[in-house]
């Protein structure tokens, strides 16, 4: 049983939330949920949120299969982050130049599941 949470076009950049979706790769949900509650960087919040998603969509997809299913058995089976679309800006600079603002998107993708579905060796 796995299933599967995303956002889009989270105001952060990938290299960032890179960062924090690394740490609860492979870890239990509900650990994966307390480290990111604790995490200092600021998109440790949003992966949290997503995390939560993805765990209450096991749990109706479960419901809906008519499978019990516990929240302890539920691992992070895949996490990743992918590069959004990137706003441009540009801020004055000295002499009338121009100088460009990156400021960069991510699509943050969990996937959480049970470690009897053959999954064991990601």
């Amino acid at each position: 049983m796995e299933a599967k949470a995303q956002a889009r076009y989270i105001r952060v950049t990938p290299m960032k939330a890179r960062r924090v979706v690394n740490e609860v790769r492979n870890l239990r949900a509900l650990e994966a949920a307390d480290l990111l509650q604790f995490a200092p960087q600021a998109v440790a919040a949003d992966v949290r949120k997503i995390l939560m998603s993805a765990i209450a969509n096991a749990k109706v997809k479960a419901a809906n299969a008519g499978e019990t299913l516990r929240e302890e058995d539920l691992f992070v089976v895949e996490a990743f982050v992918n590069e959004g679309p990137t706003m441009k800006r540009f801020r004055p600079r000295a002499q009338g130049r121009a100088s460009q603002i990156l400021k960069r998107t991510s699509h943050i993708t969990l996937v959480v599941g049970t470690k009897d579905n053959g999954k064991e060796g990601r």
